[in-house]
């Protein structure tokens, strides 16, 4: 009897085996596996990234030498006649090399020539030409100075900039020409404030040294002032030269 019991919970009691994974074909088991050598995607990215930054370095270095190429071409003529155009500096110019471009640069008040220009030549070898065949020449019966424009700018000439780019202009506005190159911003406004509203005065200077341009702008506040301005300074003596006063 009890070994009767003991088959019938042998017979009942199922043992637990582990099962191996079944065995695929060798075709479909090369479609499903990955190779070791397959490349992770996080590597592939980052690849990529540094392939991408590598491209965005090429070229910004690609356009800083183009501008640092541009700079080295772009001539800085000065001393022209105020009659000088942009086509006969082209004209000029063009003796020694291709010229690419050529401006002359005007006063946006006055309209007026500033006496220099810049000529941008196709090749740096056109412009070194250029300097030596051109710098210290004449035209219009003026000496004219050629050289690169590419210069350190000074604080000074910072400072400049900024008083330029600071000054409050009006509709109401007076041309000073003929000024002592002694004559200063600071000077100008105070001696125009002694008969009128001066909203703010800019003495001219030429960008290159920092000198006066021999003439400068006062702003008002209204017609009154400007008509007073030019009746009372016109032909009036300022630091040893006597000013010119119009509507501009």
């Amino acid at each position: 009897m009890a070994a009767a019991s003991w088959l019938s919970i042998a017979s009942a009691t199922r043992i637990y085996k582990p099962t191996s994974p079944p065995k695929l074909p060798p075709s479909r088991l090369s479609n499903i596996s990955m190779p070791l050598s397959h490349p992770c995607p996080v590597s592939a990215l980052r690849r990529k990234r540094v392939f991408s930054t590598k491209a965005q370095v090429q070229v910004q270095e690609a356009v800083q030498g183009g501008k640092q190429k541009e700079i080295e071409r772009r001539l800085y003529v000065g001393n022209i006649p105020r009659t000088s155009t942009n086509e006969e500096l082209a004209k000029i110019f063009g003796e020694c090399g291709n010229v690419e471009k050529a401006e002359v640069m005007y006063d946006k008040y006055t309209k007026r020539s500033r006496r220099f220009a810049f000529v941008t030549m196709s090749t740096v070898e056109d412009a070194q030409a250029a300097i030596e065949k051109m710098n210290g020449t004449e035209i219009g019966g003026r000496v004219i100075k050629v050289n690169i424009t590419e210069k350190p700018l000074d604080v000074s000439g910072l400072n400049r900039l900024t008083e330029e780019a600071e000054f409050i202009d009006s509709p109401y506005k007076v041309y000073v020409g003929n000024l002592a190159k002694a004559v200063t911003t600071e000077t100008l406004k105070k001696k125009f404030a002694e008969k009128g509203n001066v909203l703010d005065a800019k003495v001219t200077r030429i960008p290159e040294t920092g000198k006066s341009g021999g003439y400068g702008f006062v702003s008002f506040s209204s017609e009154a002032d400007v008509e007073a301005a030019i009746s009372a300074f016109n032909n009036v003596v300022l630091e040893g030269k006597p000013m010119r006063v119009n509507v501009t």
